[in-house]
């Protein structure tokens, strides 16, 4: 059972005016590292996103000194549990953006898409002429996604807009302004996906409140129109429904997200290679990748974490 897992997984974002940032960093990544919590938060003039992992207390305490920093109760929090710590170490990096959309004259506080509850989801998506985008990347959609989205195929959320203002004629036809749902992991994209499509003048935009990790972890399966599992920015992966680990594994050259049948392929080594990556990487590289993997198993058979562990994303933190 989820219950029992021993930690604590809390993926959290705030849009909020957070100008003092930069002298927030150091006090809040001590306090983490004082308690023994792992992850990364991005902090930026626009607010928080991250995700952490830890003890139940530890977790409670940065939340608490995380809702004073924001000036805000209704902090965007999501938790799971995991039997290890799925992070290797703590970060708390500065940023332009806490999910980088590179539009910088889009301001969530200033408006979104309607909100819609995972219970109401359903409704919504079956509506006849209601356009379903999933606005996260390539990677992300291969492993899972629901039924009837729209696939953008974007390899990082600096993309979307490009690719809504190209298919823009294509998606509303006849200038017929139809219902548009967007949706995420967590929620941050597509509080500026929202925001970006009511700036581009469609008005009747809504999103997945909560994201799909909120959607997964309160729908019952056997109501669920989620197809496959969902990525996430940490160890686990993937989860499935009721936020349990799912069965892909990530290639530690590519970061490609591999699926049980991906690993039986003859160009698959575990920690050095994929069928996706195969190709375009050297004998050189895949050389070192095998030392690394190996000077990595040998830190977990001591008990530790290797200093040059691969993280499983090297893109920037998304939800």
């Amino acid at each position: 059972m989820e219950a029992d897992l021993p930690i604590c997984v809390a993926a959290l974002y705030k849009f909020t005016a957070l100008e003092h940032c930069a002298s927030a960093r150091a006090p809040l990544a001590s306090l983490c590292c004082g308690l023994g919590v792992k992850g990364t938060l991005l902090l930026a003039n626009e607010g928080i996103n991250g995700t952490i992992a830890g003890s139940d207390a530890a977790i409670g305490e940065v939340l608490e000194h995380v809702r004073r920093l924001v000036g805000a109760e209704n902090l965007e929090v999501k938790f799971s549990r995991a039997q290890e710590q799925p992070f290797h170490r703590m970060k708390v990096r500065l940023k332009r953006e806490i999910v980088t959309m590179g539009q910088p004259d889009i301001d969530p506080r200033l408006g979104t898409g309607r909100y819609v509850e995972p219970a109401d989801w359903n409704d919504l998506i079956q509506t006849p002429g209601t356009i379903l985008i999933d606005t996260r990347n390539d990677y992300e959609v291969e492993v899972g996604t629901f039924q009837g989205a729209i696939n953008p195929g974007t390899t990082t959320f600096r993309e979307f807009p490009d690719w809504f203002r190209t298919e823009r004629e294509r998606l509303l036809k006849d200038g017929v302004a139809p219902k548009v749902a967007m949706f995420c992991t967590g929620g941050i994209r597509c509080e500026k996906a929202t925001a970006f499509l009511r700036a581009e003048g469609v008005d009747d935009v809504y999103h997945l409140q909560g994201g799909i990790l909120k959607y997964l972890e309160s729908v019952p399966a056997q109501d669920s129109l989620w197809q496959g599992e969902c990525f996430v920015f940490d160890e686990r992966v993937t989860v499935g429904h009721g936020l349990e680990v799912g069965s892909y594994a990530l290639c530690r050259a590519c970061r490609w997200p591999l699926s049980e049948a991906d690993r039986q392929s003859a160009h698959y080594e575990e920690g050095v290679s994929c069928a996706a990556c195969y190709e375009s990487r050297t004998d050189e590289q895949r050389a070192r990748y095998r030392e690394r993997h190996r000077q990595e198993c040998l830190a977990a058979e001591r008990g530790e974490v290797h200093v040059g562990a691969a993280l499983p994303s090297s893109r920037n933190r998304e939800g």
